[in-house]
């Protein structure tokens, strides 16, 4: 029988090349694999405790209950929406394609999470803009532009008040302080 399982901290295509690996060392036939979820049947000797067990040894945990899933939900999107530039309207659309209101994603995130939803999203778009500069292709102000600021110098505020230091400086480091998707909240 098809089993929909969601699993915490799948931020990237190699989270889903890594789940599946353990997938099909665990012996469960997958139908599909997508950030932070699995359609799959169980195989001959397939448990779900070692398959929590498999997971957890590489930083990946089984959502068991609604809020988790829903928290989970929300922090796929976002990475997802932030990493291909989307960020215009982005709680509006978050709220759309989950089927809630934004207040009631923002509440149950912030509970959740112990910080609000605009924090958060904040935090990955700083991470995104390390990213950016570490890469060294885009000046500040195309940065700016592919996160949708309304000009570099929001972003350069925006990214001091996070990060403690101006956009120049952190260019200039040799030891980049950068954080994984996945450890942000």
């Amino acid at each position: 029988m098809k089993e929909v399982i969601h699993i915490k901290n799948m931020v990237c295509n190699r989270c889903i090349a890594s789940v599946l690996t353990i997938l099909n060392a665990e012996n469960y036939i997958v139908e599909s694999v997508e950030l932070g979820k699995v359609v799959a049947t169980k195989g001959k000797n397939s448990n779900i405790e070692n398959l929590n067990r498999a997971l957890a040894k590489v930083g990946f945990e089984i959502i068991k209950n609604e809020a988790d899933t829903l928290v989970e939900l929300i922090k796929v999107k976002l990475i997802h929406k932030i990493e291909l530039g989307e960020t215009e309207d982005l709680f509006k659309i978050l709220a759309e394609d989950i089927g809630k209101t934004e207040t009631a994603l923002s509440k149950l995130f912030s509970r959740h999470e112990g910080v609000t939803l605009e924090k958060y999203t904040i935090s990955l778009k700083m991470e995104k803009v390390k990213e950016l500069i570490q890469l060294g292709q885009l000046n500040f102000s195309e940065i700016a532009y592919s996160l949708n600021y309304k000009n570099s110098s929001h972003l350069a505020k925006q990214f001091k008040s996070s990060t403690g230091m101006s956009m120049s400086d952190y260019k200039s480091l040799q030891d980049w302080d950068r954080k994984s998707l996945d450890q942000i909240v």
